[in-house]
């Protein structure tokens, strides 16, 4: 089963390894789509967001953010009840 929650990423993006972090200490599920494993994903990403920052993270609402800050985050998390 997959995840409502998708992040697009990479391990040398800072927010991205920030953002992983929380939702892993937040014990949030979520698809991670390493952009360096799949740089094909990279065009799914910006053409989800319009830009080419990363993180992306989609939401199972279907919005998404990108480049948020931790307060971000928890505030769509809890908006969703997933927190």
């Amino acid at each position: 089963m997959t995840s409502p929650i998708k992040m697009f990423g990479a391990e040398w993006c800072r927010d991205c390894r920030r953002t992983k972090k929380q939702l892993d200490e937040l014990g949030i599920e979520y698809d991670y789509i390493d952009l360096v494993v799949d740089p094909s994903a990279a065009d799914v990403a910006e053409e989800i967001s319009g830009r080419k920052n990363i993180p992306v993270v989609v939401y199972p609402d279907a919005s998404h953010q990108v480049e948020p800050s931790n307060a971000d985050v928890e505030a769509k998390l809890r908006e969703l009840s997933l927190i």
